[in-house]
Order: structure tokens, then sequence, then C-alpha cells
């Protein structure tokens, strides 16, 4: 190193770009392996929240039995159900919030990899300066188009989570069951995260070669 700057040698390009598609292919497959993740995460939270939604409604459709008269009740049998329905909503509570907590932590990664990826913009322009011909890295997407996918991810699966945390803070204490219904739809289907987002994540594996062209 010390002998090429002696000779005004320039530090040749291609080392860092091979280094850069390195790091965007490793990020492809992260991309790949943690929305697998979040899916799994998803499915797991809408069975947990479903149980708190029907437990919700159970508890609703007892106390309305015995408003009507139609199945009373002692004091102490009253007490007993109660205790066992609180006891049996926190802990559907907690499970749920643990699954939140994950979901949180993978989208942190996301957020990561989306940082990783601008920096990775950032030094090929260092690099290229004012050229305007830029070899991609790969097939035929330019270095700025995986940032561009991989904010655009990003942004989806963190307002995906801001829409979950406020269900499950919600979902407890609704007493409407059409609410409670409407809340696990929204759970299910995440609104947020558009079929494009699939599609966007399976062009940049066949992009980065993780998929056959």
């Amino acid at each position: 190193m010390e002998v090429a700057k002696t000779l005004g040698i320039a530090t040749p390009r291609k080392p860092v770009l091979s280094v850069s598609a390195r790091k965007l292919k490793d990020n492809a497959a992260d991309w790949h392996n943690l929305i697998l993740k979040w899916d799994s995460l998803n499915d797991k939270g809408f069975t947990t929240a479903s149980s708190i939604a029907n437990l919700k409604v159970s508890l609703l459709s007892k106390e309305k039995a015995e408003l009507e008269g139609s199945s009373p009740t002692s004091m102490e049998e009253e007490e007993k159900t109660n205790l066992d329905y609180d006891k049996g909503l926190e802990a559907l509570c907690e499970e749920l919030q643990a699954i939140l907590d994950d979901l949180t932590k993978i989208q942190m990664k996301m957020e990561k990899l989306s940082s990783t990826t601008k920096g990775i913009c950032e030094l090929e322009n260092y690099h290229y300066r004012e050229e305007s011909s830029r070899p991609p890295l790969f097939h035929t997407w330019p270095t700025a188009f995986f940032y561009e996918v991989s904010h655009r991810l990003s942004e989806a699966y963190k307002k995906e989570l801001l829409l979950k945390h406020t269900i499950g803070a919600e979902l407890a204490h609704t007493a409407d069951r059409n609410l409670s219904l409407t809340y696990l739809s929204m759970w299910l289907h995440q609104p947020y995260i558009e079929s494009g987002s699939k599609l966007q994540l399976e062009s940049m594996l066949l992009e980065t070669g993780h998929r056959a062209l």
C-alpha cells in the first residue's frame, strides 16, 4: 500500500465494488430470512389475538345471559369466573406482547439492512464521483435501486409494526365484537405490506443470484 502511494498509483475500484456486491447479496438473503420469521410470528400472533378476542366475547355473552336472568350464579361462582378470566386474559396479553417484542427486533434489523445499503450507495458515489456510467454489480439493477427497495420494505414493515402495537393495546379492552373482528382482520392481512413488497423481494433475490434466472 505504501509503495502504491509513493508511485502515485490510484487504488483500484474493483475490489471495493466486489465487497459491495457480496454485502448486497448477503443483505438480500437477510431480507428473505427476516420476512420468513416475521410471517411466522404474524401467524402466531393472530392465533393469540384470536384467543384474546374469543375470551372477551365469551365473557360478554356470559354477562349478558346473567343480566337476562337465564343463568343465575352465586357471588362466589362469579368471582371465581372473573378471576379465571383475568388470569387467562393476562397470560394471553403477555404472550402477544412477547410476539410484538420479537417483531420489533425484526423490524430494527430491517432498518439496519436499509441503512447498510444506503452506506454502500454512498461508497459507490464517492468512488465514481461525477461519472454517469456505472456498471451494475449484478445484472441490471443500479446500486441505488437496492437502497430504494430496502427503504421501501423497511418503511412498510415499520408502519405495520405500529399498527400491530395499536391492535395489541386495544384488543383486550374492546367490548365490541365487530371491532374485535376488524382488529383481527387487520392483523392477519397486514394492510401496509402490499403484495408488491414480496415481488420486490423476489426480484432482489433473482438479481443477486439467490434465485435462478
